[in-house]
C-alpha cells in the first residue's frame, strides 16, 4: 500500500501544561486515508496486552515508512531529538471497546507508555464519529505531568496509596478533572489528524462512558497507535 502525505498537510505545535512537554498535531496527514480504513476492515482484531481497553490489529508495514518520512524532518526542532534510527515497538490499528464498569484501576487514570525520554507516541484518528480524542494530565499530589526514570518510583508509590483512598476513581473512563488528576491539554479527534507526543506524558483517551464505541472499524473509534524509539 503506497501512502503519500496530503497536499494540504498542516502542522501545529503546542506545549503541554506547566512543564511544557512538546505536542505536534498534523492535520490532513495522509493523501488517501480511506485506504487505511479499508485495510482495517480486512484485518483481524484481537485483545493485545493487559491494559489497552479494546482490540488491535497490525497496521500495514507501509504505514511505518510513511510515518518515519513524515516525522524525521520534524523531531529535532520539535522534540529536541537527533533523527537517528527509528524503531517501532508498536504500530497497530486500535478500537476502544471496553465497557466502563470492566476497567481496571490503571485504566481509569491517565497513563504513560514509557519512562524513556527518547520515545514518541502517535495517534492517527481514522473515524468521523464523536468518539473522543486524547487528553493530557497533571498528577495533583506530585505535580508531575510526565513520568521519567527519576520520577517513576515516587509516582507509582503515591498512586498505589491513592488507589486505596477515598479519592480513588470509580468505574469508568476519566472524563476531565478529578481529585487525583487535572486535565492540562487536549487534542480533539478530527478525521486524518495525527497527534504526536512523548510517551512519558500522562495522557488518556477521552471516552464517553455513556456511549462506548462499537467493535467496528467503519463505525467505531478506529485509530492507528504507534510507539517510536529514536535511536542513535
Amino acid at each position: 500500500m503506497l501512502l503519500e502525505p496530503h497536499p494540504e498537510l498542516r502542522i501545529s505545535k503546542f506545549a503541554i501544561g506547566a512543564e511544557g512537554a512538546p505536542l505536534l498535531v498534523i492535520d490532513n496527514a495522509v493523501a488517501a486515508p480511506e485506504k487505511l480504513v479499508n485495510k482495517a476492515t480486512r484485518s483481524h482484531f484481537s485483545v493485545q496486552g493487559a491494559y489497552f481497553p479494546g482490540i488491535r490489529a497490525r497496521a500495514p508495514a507501509s504505514y511505518e515508512y510513511f510515518l518515519e518520512a513524515l516525522l524525521r524532518p520534524l523531531i529535532r526542532e520539535h522534540f529536541g531529538m537527533e533523527p537517528g534510527r527509528f524503531q517501532f515497538p508498536m504500530c497497530h490499528y486500535s478500537l476502544v471497546t471496553q465497557a466502563p464498569e470492566k476497567l481496571l484501576f490503571l485504566q481509569r487514570v491517565p497513563h504513560i507508555d514509557s519512562v524513556a525520554g527518547n520515545g514518541l507516541a502517535t495517534v492517527h484518528y481514522l473515524f468521523r464519529g464523536d468518539w473522543g480524542g486524547t487528553a493530557f494530565y497533571r498528577h495533583r499530589s506530585t505535580g508531575y505531568e510526565y513520568i521519567n526514570e527519576a520520577r517513576q518510583d515516587a509516582y507509582y508509590r503515591r498512586l498505589q496509596q491513592e488507589s486505596q483512598s477515598a479519592d480513588a476513581p470509580g468505574s469508568g473512563y476519566i472524563g476531565g478533572d478529578t481529585a487525583l488528576f487535572e486535565r492540562i491539554g487536549q487534542v480533539d479527534s478530527v478525521f486524518n489528524r495525527i497527534a504526536i507526543y512523548r510517551r512519558n506524558s500522562l495522557h488518556s483517551g477521552t471516552i464517553d462512558n455513556a456511549q462506548v464505541p462499537p467493535a467496528d472499524p467503519l463505525n467505531g473509534r478506529l485509530s492507528i497507535n504507534s510507539f517510536i524509539d529514536v535511536l542513535d
